[in-house]
């Protein structure tokens, strides 16, 4: 593609403005950007024909910008400082990336993330991937993760940068030992007296949350945990009733669905980056993965 010569050419008369207004003297601008000091002045007078208005007053020890020149100097600088972060990212694109990436997501989103992570190590060999699973909530803002899957309703700290990821439904399992002992229940009116292994902590605003504090009843739920595995391992062992994430249930083939998940059990994901890490090299490559597997919503 060519580019206009037209525009390059201006650009060359704005950046002489801009040094000129900064530095203040002909021979200082013309050593700056190592052009004759000819060249320096033929540049303002040409700018300034083509704009009809002075950049600059003429005195005896130099040239001090006029509020026109003054106000070039500023836009033309955020330009230049524009165009060199520019610069340096695409200058790092072409570098094989490397150092440490660090993801979370929940335990239930492994088989989920894997293909993700693997493509990823794929693309980018000398990049140490750590991918930590956990229900706490890293915080971005102190580089706890370059990358955080947050599942549930969307994050809304206002310095990260939030990306629809994907949904999954929950639904309702039972070990098969468990529904030997206390018979399969027909319906979602036929769970009382059935026992139930729930969230230690129930929050209204979360669908599945909500739900439980409608329909089941306290003194039917026989262990709460803060944590997912804890809740899984309960049900896998017979203690009860619980909510698992479909995909990590088709694991275990002792586990029985109990039901059709409903609509108002489904739960959405969120890829959640710190506004300063976003448009870092290695996020946007994660993001490039992610989007090359047709996983964002």
């Amino acid at each position: 593609m060519r580019i206009n010569a037209t525009y390059m050419d201006r650009w060359q008369l704005i950046r002489t403005a801009q040094h000129l207004a900064s530095l203040g003297t002909i021979s200082a601008t013309a050593g700056a950007l190592k052009v004759h000091r000819a060249t320096v002045l033929r540049h303002i007078d040409a700018l300034e024909d083509e704009l009809g208005v002075k950049l600059f007053q003429r005195h005896s020890r130099g040239y001090v910008p006029t509020e026109a020149g003054e106000d070039l100097k500023q836009v033309a600088s955020a330009t230049e400082d524009q165009f060199g972060q520019l610069f340096n990212r695409l200058r790092q694109r072409s570098q094989p990336l490397s150092g440490e990436f660090t993801i979370t997501s929940l335990p239930p989103l492994v088989s989920a993330m894997m293909p993700i992570v693997k493509t990823f190590q794929e693309r980018h060999p000398a990049v140490q991937l750590k991918y930590i699973t956990s229900d706490k909530l890293f915080r971005l803002e102190f580089g706890e993760a370059h990358v955080a899957v947050r599942t549930g309703p969307k994050p809304d700290l206002p310095e990260n940068v939030v990306i629809p990821f994907a949904e999954h439904r929950i639904s309702m399992y039972a070990h098969a030992d468990y529904l030997s002992g206390h018979g399969h229940p027909t319906g979602l009116n036929d769970l009382a007296g059935h026992r139930f292994v729930s969230f230690s902590e129930l929050i209204p605003r979360v669908p599945i949350h909500k739900w439980i504090l409608n329909h089941i009843k306290e003194q039917d739920i026989v262990l709460k945990s803060n944590d997912g595995n804890v809740i899984k391992q309960a049900v896998l062992d017979g203690m009860g009733i619980g909510f698992l994430f479909q995909l990590e249930a088709a694991q275990h083939p002792q586990l029985v669905e109990l039901f059709p998940p409903a609509k108002e059990w489904e739960v959405k994901h969120w890829l959640v980056t710190h506004g300063d890490l976003h448009r870092s090299a290695k996020v946007q490559a994660f993001l490039e993965v992610v989007r090359s597997l047709d996983m964002l919503l």
